[in-house]
């Protein structure tokens, strides 16, 4: 399958495989004619970066952990220590957002207390 079969098929940006083939993760892949061709083993090496770039990794962390990913169990310590602190990160925003919705919550709150409060004093008079 050439890149832009691959790209089409499984709805892979071609600059994320041209990238795939400039880390030289492409053992597996024969250049045939002047094209890469891409097989089963590699199509599950992209579907797992287009999984890291979507939670966030930058470029340079998937080629490092794809890089690990091809040594085997000699850096699976490394890949889940990544993998940690990415999650680990991904909380902090999840609790730092949670604490925005609070403050926005409590303004909300303070905003229709304070227009209850002004209805209730114009009913007054």
């Amino acid at each position: 399958m050439t890149i832009f079969e691959a790209s089409e098929k499984y709805n892979i940006p071609v600059k994320i495989l041209q990238e795939y083939e400039s880390w030289g993760l492409c053992g597996e892949v024969k250049k045939v004619m002047g094209s890469w061709q891409y097989d089963d083993s590699d199509i599950e090496r992209l579907s797992t970066i287009m999984t890291l770039h979507d939670i966030g990794f930058t470029n340079a962390e998937v080629e490092r952990y794809m890089k690990l990913l091809l040594q085997g169990t000699s850096g699976e310590e490394e890949r889940l220590k990544m993998l940690e602190t990415k999650r680990n990160g991904t909380l902090d925003e999840i609790h730092f957002k949670e604490r925005q919705l609070d403050r926005l919550d409590y303004l909300r709150f303070e905003m229709k207390s304070q227009n209850k409060n002004k209805t209730k004093r114009r009913n007054v008079k």
